[in-house]
């Protein structure tokens, strides 16, 4: 984003200064799992596209040297587990929602195989992964939009709960970028801001927009080493309407550091030193 951009998008959001009730607040956390499965119940199958770009964007999973389990968090209707499973034949993916909904829709795709893949509910917040997925199994773990959806003060018990079953491998993170046009949508709107970077859609989802700081610092105090963060800007346009938008995204790589390893002890010495996110 350049410096025009990016006061343009601060003006914006300076000017955003109000929250919503606290009574609204704590009903959509309350509410996200419901909110959520109204969506799938809205939209069924025909929302989202399948993800057919996802082995250009996550090389890892095209590696067929041995056979790797995956997990894909918020897994939706299936948008990345068949195209995946399809294209790489030596992976198993366990794939889980919260949404009720969306994991029958996965049940009952025509290409889900119980030999290759686990589709299973569960609020990654508060449920034990671990009674799903055996501890310390799982080689590369994708959350695609998955962390926008959650409100920030649980980020911390999600990554906690994935860090049990996964071990030394992969866990590959794109998200939505803070000051990205649906953040200032929502901020130009007004009534939508729960509390800064974290907003409510019309239908009741959440959607949190990271910067990089945020996103290393956190998965860093999880016992996670950052091999790359960026963000990805994309211009995108509504031919009906003659309109261009600058989306911007915030994407990353990260590996699970074993507690006590020499890589703890470096990533402790040199924490801190690179730049964070571009933005000043």
């Amino acid at each position: 984003m350049n410096s025009d951009l990016e006061q343009k998008a601060k003006s914006i959001l300076a000017k955003d200064t109000e929250n919503i009730p606290l009574f609204w607040q704590n009903k959509y956390r309350t509410d996200a799992a419901k909110n959520w499965d109204l969506f799938y119940k809205r939209n069924t199958t025909k929302f989202f596209k399948d993800r057919h770009w996802i082995g250009r964007e996550f090389e890892e999973l095209n590696e067929t040297t041995k056979q790797k389990k995956v997990l894909e968090l918020g897994c939706g209707v299936g948008n990345f587990i068949f195209p995946v499973l399809e294209a790489n034949p030596s992976l198993f993916i366990y794939a889980c929602d919260f949404s009720k909904r969306a994991i029958e829709f996965v049940k009952s795709h025509p290409q889900y195989d119980e030999s290759r893949c686990n589709a299973f509910v569960v609020d990654l917040t508060k449920d034990d992964l671990v009674q799903h997925i055996e501890p310390e199994t799982i080689d590369l773990v994708s959350a695609i939009f998955v962390f926008s959806a959650i409100p920030p003060e649980k980020h911390a018990d999600t990554l906690r709960n994935i860090k049990k079953v996964s071990n030394l491998d992969l866990a590959r993170n794109l998200d939505y970028g803070i000051y990205d046009a649906a953040q200032l949508k929502f901020s130009s709107a007004k009534n939508h801001k729960l509390e800064e970077n974290l907003y409510i859609r019309q239908d009741g989802t959440m959607s949190y927009f990271f910067s990089i700081e945020y996103l290393k610092t956190l998965f860093e105090s999880e016992g996670f080493k950052t091999i790359s963060a960026e963000f990805i800007q994309r211009e995108t346009t509504n031919q009906a309407k003659h309109l261009s938008v600058d989306r911007l995204f915030v994407q990353a790589k990260f590996h699970k550091v074993q507690t006590g390893s020499n890589e703890d002890s470096d990533d402790a010495k040199t924490n801190g030193k690179e730049s964070s996110d571009g933005f000043g």
